[in-house]
């Protein structure tokens, strides 16, 4: 290591609504797509510090856009987490709901990684109750190859020191000792001109040589400039639904928790010099090299019919059944694209992958769940046509295999299947008994605060009148992918209130800092995850309102190699279906939908009068309006309309 300090306390944007580093900022756009800046690395790199440690609240939900900002960019990022250590874990009573206190876990190794990731995984499956919740009981038998410090006041270690009990703290203290590698447990030193930390620092020092441990020098970093301090109350404000002009009862009392600069960490611990040596003696033991990209790692599938088969033969023996089933007959230009399709798939190594999908699609149609034709990619494979997983003909509309698997530029594919809304959730049921508890998963998503609504948040905090407040929000453009700097190229009503009112510029800079950080976590409505071996292997778990979700999103999850699936689910279906059970009842028992044919005239002469409420894809009023001016007599009018309706090719309609 070349520099004299490294910060091993810092909280990201992703402790949510309290960290305030940005890691990636978004600031604009421009032909070339998004313009990125990275206020984190930047901001270390410009004083010359080689290492920092990422330190989020109770989670490693920014641990994957963290590694990606820093590594190979000359900052060596080490991975950690200040968790929530409760007495008893499990005790999940009113009164004990506050008793947890603070402790830093950093990673050294892959195995420290691994336990990072199973600790955190139980802290919020096992532990939650107001905080995802270790104990000490979970924690002693998974320190291998992590480095405890004993975090801030909200340590146990701090708070029985101001609670006058020096005995407790130092018994506290040997106990984290006996827990860890010789030499991987550090008494933590800050200093943010709080009284309390004053009056506790010497007793910290006098602990930590009683019991033999080494002290280390911590900034407690929730923002990167000192000026940001007020913004970073602004946005815990909009926690906690507060006003500026209120007392916020958890505010820093000084401006202090800011990324200092090496020279003046020197300087505030100038007193205990080794302490500052010690965060640079930690950094070189943390050697864990995250990896950003891994291949696909699938499940291995097996069911009894299989026998001595393998993936590969069992995969080509149910396509040649299936495609006599689609097919009146073999011809020579199926078989060919069928052994073709087969062979990139084996050389691929994704035969488990669609006797996967095809499990869980043939299981779902056996339980008379409405399953979607297919959409996408997928439906140009002959072979996904012959196991049923899609219900298009991919020779009859001439589609393309390598558009979803290409040998000379192998991808993970991705079939999207639909299945009825009300009844979705049987099919994941379905997988997570099959493959079990512990390899399944669904994907967390983040929501962010988006253009208008931290202008709105943002107004609420500074005590804005609401309709002055709703007025400004207005007049940014509603466009999906708005950001207060478009807005403010784009709209002259809203640059000239910014500039001409000193009240609303201040508005608008707050509120552009904090636009597209994390807001919230929950569950996407469509990804689901299966792991080879149990998830919390891959990547740490959580809960989502009682579902467990991955702290990852689907592009990490994606990246690591695991595999994804969609499993959306679909309205349209589950009306179809309501339907169909209506035609049953009252007015045809052997009615099925499947058989009404693909050149039915009434149908076409409804979409050309365009009279399609309810109609997949073909509901809004722009789309209706090509319909009825085009009056689609086939499935290929259909198929056009419905390519180019869409964001790009539209603009020409």
């Amino acid at each position: 290591m070349s520099c004299e300090f490294v910060h091993l306390h810092l909280h990201t944007e992703y402790s949510m609504l309290d960290g305030a580093v940005r890691l990636d900022y978004v600031s604009g756009s421009n032909e070339d797509g998004k313009i990125h800046s990275y206020p984190l690395l930047e901001a270390l790199k410009k004083d010359g510090q080689t290492a920092v440690a990422i330190t989020d609240h109770g989670n490693l939900y920014g641990v994957y856009n963290f590694v990606n900002t820093l590594k190979e960019k000359g900052v060596k990022p080490i991975i950690g987490c200040e968790f929530y250590v409760a007495p008893d874990m499990y005790d999940k009573r009113p009164e004990v709901l506050r008793q947890r206190d603070h402790l830093i876990l950093l990673a050294k190794s892959s195995v420290g990684y691994s336990n990072l990731m199973y600790l955190s995984s139980k802290s919020y499956i096992d532990g939650f109750y107001g905080k995802p919740r270790i104990d000490l009981e979970l924690l002693k038998g998974h320190t291998d190859g992590l480095i405890c410090l004993s975090a801030c006041l909200a340590g146990r270690i701090p708070r029985f020191l101001l609670q006058n009990d020096y005995e407790s703290a130092k018994e506290y203290a040997l106990k984290l000792k006996s827990m860890f590698e010789e030499g991987d447990f550090y008494i933590e030193l800050q200093d943010h001109s709080l009284k309390e930390e004053k009056a506790i620092l010497p007793q910290l020092v006098s602990i930590a040589r009683e019991i033999g441990v080494k002290v280390v020098a911590t900034n407690d970093v929730h923002y990167i400039n000192k000026e940001d301090a007020d913004l970073q109350d602004t946005m815990m404000r909009i926690t906690q639904r507060l006003l500026k002009s209120e007392v916020n009862p958890i505010a820093f009392e000084t401006q202090e928790f800011y990324l200092k600069s090496q020279a003046e960490m020197k300087e505030l611990f100038d007193w205990i010099p080794e302490a500052i040596e010690s965060t640079v003696e930690i950094a070189d033991k943390c050697q864990f090299d995250f990896v950003l990209k891994r291949n696909p790692i699938i499940p291995k599938y097996t069911n009894d019919e299989m026998g001595n088969r393998d993936e590969a033969q069992y995969l080509h023996d149910l396509a040649y059944e299936g495609v006599l089933k689609r097919y009146a007959t073999m011809t020579d230009e199926l078989k060919t694209r069928l052994d073709y399709e087969l062979g990139v798939i084996g050389q691929c190594g994704y035969a488990g992958y669609f006797l996967i999908v095809w499990d869980f699609v043939n299981e779902a149609k056996k339980m008379g769940i409405p399953v979607g034709p297919g959409r996408g990619s997928g439906a140009g494979s002959i072979c996904a046509y012959a196991l049923g997983i899609t219900g298009i003909d991919p020779l009859k509309y001439n589609l393309i295999f390598e558009r979803f698997l290409n040998p000379e530029r192998v991808s993970m594919p991705d079939f999207d299947v639909d299945f009825c809304y009300e009844r979705r959730q049987e099919v994941i049921d379905y997988v997570t008994r099959k493959y079990g508890a512990d390899h399944v998963s669904q994907i967390i998503t983040f929501g962010t605060m988006a253009a208008r609504a931290v202008v709105r948040d943002v107004g609420r905090v500074m005590g804005m009148p609401y309709a002055q407040v709703d007025q400004i929000s207005k007049m940014i453009p509603s466009d999906l992918k708005m950001t207060l700097k478009k807005a403010l190229e784009i709209s002259t009503e809203l640059k000239k209130l910014y500039e001409g009112d000193e009240q609303v510029h201040q508005l608008i800079d707050y509120a552009m800092t904090l636009e597209g950080m994390p807001r919230h976590a929950s569950t996407h409505a469509a990804g689901v995850v299966i792991g080879a071996k149990p998830l919390d292997e891959f990547v740490p778990l959580q809960t989502n309102d009682d579902v467990i979700t991955t702290q990852f999103p689907m592009t990490t999850v994606e990246h690591l190699g695991l595999l994804k699936m969609d499993f959306l689910g679909l309205r349209t279906l589950t009306v179809i279906n309501d339907a169909q059970t209506m035609v049953q009842q009252d007015i045809d028992p052997d009615f099925d939908v499947e058989k009404i044919p693909v050149d039915d005239k009434e149908t076409y002469a409804m979409l050309g009068r365009g009279d399609t409420d309810g109609v997949f894809q073909l509901e809004s009023g722009g789309i209706k309006r090509v319909l009825m001016q085009l009056s689609p007599k086939r499935m290929e009018d259909l198929i056009a309309v419905i390519s180019l309706y869409r964001p790009g090719p539209v603009d020409a309609v």
